[in-house]
């Protein structure tokens, strides 16, 4: 992959869209919502795979390998047997950042009580930032408008790639250097 430019992949984890027997909308709802908010040039790619502890840490793994700064998983966070997601990222990430998940959950509880049940989290493996985010366009927006303005100084302190966002909508955060 060319590192030309940052490259964001989105990670759709659901056994019924990657059948075909679902139309994916989390992934759609990632990428609309990076257009609307990266400023800077970003490359991103969309991916479906089946629910499973294996399939996303096989996925990631790739993804890691490809040197992806940025990875949503979006899907497969909640307390059913076949919501996996957490435990397929576990298996990649060198360093959770619970902060997000803390976050991203308090957002969510302003609109719905059931957020409480969400297992996302947020971790880093190689250059990349994995954070995982419910399937609903909504919920997405509201958890990635609470956590983003922290993204692009993570990415920079794990070498990932220098993205930029419009202050409009998300003011990214970068400590003054002294």
């Amino acid at each position: 992959m060319s590192k030309s430019q940052p490259h964001a992949a989105i990670v759709t984890v659901s056994d019924r869209a990657f059948a075909g027997e679902y139309e994916d909308k989390g992934g759609p709802g990632c990428e609309d919502w990076l257009g609307g908010v990266v400023t800077s040039p970003l490359s991103i790619t969309r991916h479906i795979i089946p629910d499973g502890r294996e399939s996303v840490a096989e996925k990631l793994r790739e993804l890691v390998a490809l040197e992806a700064d940025l990875i949503l998983v979006t899907g497969g966070t909640g307390p059913a047997p076949r919501d996996e997601t957490p435990e397929g990222v576990a298996d990649v990430m060198e360093k959770e950042l619970l902060g997000f998940g803390e976050e991203m959950r308090r957002a969510s509880l302003e609109e719905v009580p059931t957020a409480i049940l969400s297992r996302q989290t947020a971790g880093i493996a190689g250059k990349s930032l994995i954070i995982t985010l419910p399937g609903k366009p909504s919920a997405i927006a509201t958890c990635l408008n609470r956590v983003f303005a922290a993204v692009p100084y993570c990415l920079d302190l794990i070498g990932a790639g220098y993205i930029e966002t419009d202050p409009a909508k998300i003011k990214a955060f970068r400590p003054k250097a002294k």
